[in-house]
């Protein structure tokens, strides 16, 4: 099973991706990217960071399965984790979602929603960001949630919408919902 969640920054994506490795055995899908490695973060955890010759020479291998860019920098999934036949988590970017739909057809694309934008933006400003990439991912917040309440193609595209309000019930309704998919697997 592929699961994906997406949603505005700040809205929790890294804690229920966490939660379904924790809780339910699921395998981490670890996106590849040109960005600088941020303090606190571990090379080759959540995110294979890679230079540019590098993500070329994966190019090169036929490794790729999919990559987009997004402020500034280059992300990408391999094939190899992108098509496994594990139970498989990672996080995507709202934009992606119908080329990878086209290319992962059996993908469960799960839409994190908040009730208060402005928790987002708090869980944001909370990591501590170089100043302009905080700038950046506020904007995008704005952008982010502005289109997706506007666009019911995009909505339809997700596979579920479920509000994150930062408690243990919206987790538990999270963990319920992914262990009912897997029982009808």
């Amino acid at each position: 099973m592929l699961i994906a969640f997406a949603g505005i920054t700040g809205i929790g994506k890294s804690y229920y991706k966490d939660k379904l490795v924790e809780k339910l055995g699921f395998d981490k899908i670890k996106i590849i990217t040109t960005r600088q490695i941020r303090n606190g973060e571990k090379n080759n955890d959540d995110k294979v960071f890679v230079t540019l010759q590098e993500l070329e020479s994966l190019r090169k291998e036929n490794k790729i399965a999919y990559e987009f860019e997004m402020l500034d920098n280059i992300y990408a999934y391999s094939k190899e984790e992108l098509f496994s036949d594990k139970n498989t988590v990672f996080e995507l970017h709202y934009s992606t979602i119908f080329d990878l739909k086209k290319i992962c057809p059996s993908l469960c694309a799960i839409y994190l929603m908040p009730k208060d934008i402005n928790k987002a933006k708090e869980k944001t400003i909370q990591r501590k960001l170089p100043k302009d990439v905080e700038k950046k991912r506020l904007a995008e917040i704005d952008e982010h949630y502005n289109n997706v309440t506007c666009d019911e193609k995009l909505r339809n595209m997700f596979d579920y919408i479920i509000y994150n309000n930062y408690d243990k019930q919206s987790e538990d309704k999270i963990l319920k919902l992914v262990s009912n998919l897997i029982s009808k697997k």
